[in-house]
């Protein structure tokens, strides 16, 4: 199991597009994929699950992988953050 947590800094959080390309990505790996924001524990393949989330910028949030890809699986869903962080 891998567990990554970093600060969001996208300006309108994540909402439905960002949202819509981390569920994309995660669903690519055969890895199990959480994201915790609050407490609040959602599946990351599963548009709805981060949609409920409601993360803002400067909220902490943790990626937790669990299957042979976790480490694959936990970067680019970081990367993706990240750019999209230097994007906006």
């Amino acid at each position: 199991m891998v567990k990554e947590s970093l600060k969001l800094e996208l300006k309108n959080g994540l909402e439905a597009r960002p949202a819509a390309l981390f569920v994309q990505i995660a669903s690519k790996f055969e890895s199990h994929i959480s994201v915790v924001v609050n407490e609040k524990k959602v599946n990351a393949k599963s548009i709805m699950g981060m949609m409920s989330l409601g993360a803002i910028k400067g909220q902490i949030i943790e990626i937790i992988a669990e299957g042979q890809d976790e480490e694959e699986a936990t970067k680019a869903l970081i990367d993706f953050l990240k750019a999209q962080e230097v994007s906006e």
